[in-house]
């Protein structure tokens, strides 16, 4: 962007810079200099911070100059636990409901989509949202994803508790009365006998992932397009780093070949930290065998790079987080296998994250520790957390640190909080999970969505709920004493997850010798109030002084990417994540309009209460 008074400097004594931020407000997130007004970055690291005047000096005939005009500039953001590669596959097939103020119009969306999707295709809405973002604060009903798209198989998967399937769908996933429950889940019946179209987690998830995989897939040339479109859509929130957290269907080295690719060429947006998950029940251990004796945590360079194993080692030590449902019993006697995979890893010097969401899984799984530990495996220099940890007690957070862990959080209850209210109580809600008792004991702490199929991948929602302790639909979850402020939730997405994976000396902040990522943000995450920090987005975004992302005056300064394939792409007409709009409003307002006209119809017939107080909210859409 050209910059009036900035010339280039006159001798070549000091190297010119590749790229100059200047006239910002920046943090830094380095306590010996925590501000900053000029960024200067040169051979993707930073090289110089200081006023503008100071940084005059690394302008060069070559140095392209940006103007924050005054805007804030934070490090690169970084998602501790994001299943990127997996998204990033799926992108650009999915209809995002992130951010979607009104049924009304997630509705329009689909109802749109279904007059441009081809014939064998589904239209699947696949996490990021909850009923209660909604001004309906409702769910949709299967009747309206039939009148919706009548002939194109629709799939709406609901956090981790259900999933909403039109007639077509049904039919193209082979439900029929025949078709038994799977173990975990149900398959809602009629009193015909036949697949209603609503499947629950019961408390699996399978159910759920099993259906989605019988959609059609990319062929891998839009594979490689539809993640490069992803990274760009994580770059425009300001994320210049993730760990990606493996998962169920995402198998190695098949599935992690596009990023590979990407990789080699150069081509990646985000820098990826990556994780190797068992897929099949059974073979974990020669899974994890085989991996120690082919591949090594450190493999891969600063842009994609081997972290270690997880967020599962065995199936059967894995519990299940929809809150919906009753906590889960895992089997009495997982613990067997469950040490022999965390010995195997540890004698090879590989280092693991672990799904658990209940304390009761914690304290187990810490049993098995503390008795390698007594054979010195623990602490041993491997790095070792917890993901998710929602109701983990305080005696477990100090057994953790006793044995070098560290815990990973994730704002699941920012989409999941009302249920778990439900279920447990304002008590336990009040701490779950216990972010400032983790801090306090010295842990180290980062923080994540677990995006897509849960939390949307917006990782400013994630910061909204850490600094306000409130769910997208703005229900209160914890006291003052379970929030952390802006800094310190800032510190947990940048400083929190270069931790995890041993980059903290140059990842997470803005410093001499730290890579040159960083975002300007639209608006000043430290000063807006706090109901606008979930509302925030980069307007320009560097890593490695690649400029990856650019919006608003920094229009077409960024890196070109390739049109979204296939042409019929959900992401081609709606883009990803929908960001709070006139339109929106409008139809925010439209659709409270219409609550308030059904809400009289049922006072009428006596089916609701006359008090006008709250809005009516139908307990069967809740959840």
């Amino acid at each position: 962007m050209p910059v009036a008074g900035i010339l280039p400097a006159p001798d070549g004594r000091r190297p010119a810079a590749d790229l100059l931020v200047r006239n910002a407000k920046v943090f830094t997130g380095d306590p010996g200099r925590p501000e900053a007004r000029a960024v200067a970055v040169r051979d993707g690291r930073v090289v110089a911070l200081g006023d503008d005047h100071d940084l005059a000096a690394f302008v060069g005939p070559a140095t392209k100059v940006v103007d924050a005009l005054g805007r804030r500039v934070v490090p690169g953001l970084n998602d501790s636990h994001l299943h990127v590669i997996r998204g990033g596959l799926n992108y650009v097939l999915e209809l995002r409901w992130d951010g979607v103020r009104s049924l009304r119009r997630a509705l329009a969306m689909l109802r749109e989509q279904a007059g441009r999707t081809p014939k064998g295709q589904w239209i699947r809405v696949v996490g990021g949202w909850t009923a209660e973002q909604f001004a309906e604060r409702r769910m949709p009903t299967v009747a309206e994803l039939n009148a919706a798209a009548p002939d194109t198989p629709v799939f709406v998967l609901h956090l981790y508790q259900s999933a909403l399937m039109n007639r077509a769908a049904v039919l193209a996933a082979g439900f029929t009365r025949e078709t038994p429950d799977p173990r975990g889940g149900q398959i809602v019946r009629g009193r015909d006998g036949e697949p209603t179209g609503v499947l629950l987690a019961a408390p699996g998830a399978l159910v759920l992932y099993s259906t989605l995989a019988k959609a059609p897939t990319l062929d891998p040339a839009d594979q490689r397009t539809s993640t490069r479109h992803f990274l760009r859509e994580l770059n425009r929130f300001g994320l210049t780093s993730a760990v990606d957290a493996a998962g169920g269907f995402q198998n190695f080295p098949d599935n992690y070949a596009t990023v590979i690719d990407l990789a080699r060429s150069g081509e990646l947006s985000l820098r990826i930290a990556y994780h190797l998950f068992p897929q099949t029940a059974g073979q974990e251990l020669a899974d994890l065998r085989r991996w120690t004796e082919t591949v090594r945590p450190g493999d891969g360079d600063e842009w994609l790079r081997l972290n270690g194993a997880g967020e599962n080692l065995t199936w059967a030590a894995a519990d299940f987080e929809n809150f919906s449902e009753p906590r889960p019993e895992l089997a009495g006697d997982y613990e067997a296998e469950f040490e022999q995979a965390v010995r195997l890893l540890l004698e090879n010097g590989w280092g693991f994250r672990l799904h658990a969401t209940y304390d009761e899984t914690i304290r187990r799984d810490l049993a098995v520790f503390e008795k390698l530990a007594a054979e010195g495996l623990f602490p041993g220099g491997n790095r070792w957390l917890f993901d998710h940890a929602e109701t983990v007690s305080g005696a477990s957070l100090d057994r953790i640190a006793a044995l070098g862990g560290a815990v990973s959080v994730q704002n699941r209850m920012s989409f999941q909080g009302a249920a778990f209210l439900d279920r447990y109580g304002a008590g336990a809600t009040s701490h779950t999970p216990p972010v400032r008792a983790m801090l306090e004991r010295g842990l180290t702490v980062a923080a994540g969505t677990d995006a897509t199929r849960v939390s949307s991948y917006n990782p400013w929602v994630s910061l909204h709920w850490l600094v306000t302790g409130r769910t997208v639909g703005g229900t209160p979850l914890y006291p003052a004493g379970n929030l952390i402020d802006r800094e310190t939730a800032l510190g947990l997405y940048t400083r929190g997850g270069a931790r995890l994976t041993g980059e903290e000396d140059v990842k997470g902040t803005l410093r001499e010798g730290c890579y040159g990522d960083l975002a300007i943000l639209s608006q000043d995450y430290f000063t807006v109030p706090e109901a606008a920090i979930a509302d925030i987005e980069a307007v320009l975004t560097v890593v490695g002084g690649r400029i990856v992302y650019a919006s608003a005056e920094y229009e077409g300064l960024d890196e070109a990417v390739p049109p979204v394939s296939p042409a019929w792409s959900p992401v081609a007409h709606f883009g990803g994540y929908q960001a709070a709009g006139a339109r929106q409003a409008d139809l925010m307002s439209e659709a409270v309009a219409e609550s308030e006209r059904h809400r009289l119809w049922r006072v009428a017939r006596g089916a609701a209460p006359a008090e006008t107080a709250p809005p009516f909210v139908d307990p069967c859409f809740t959840h």
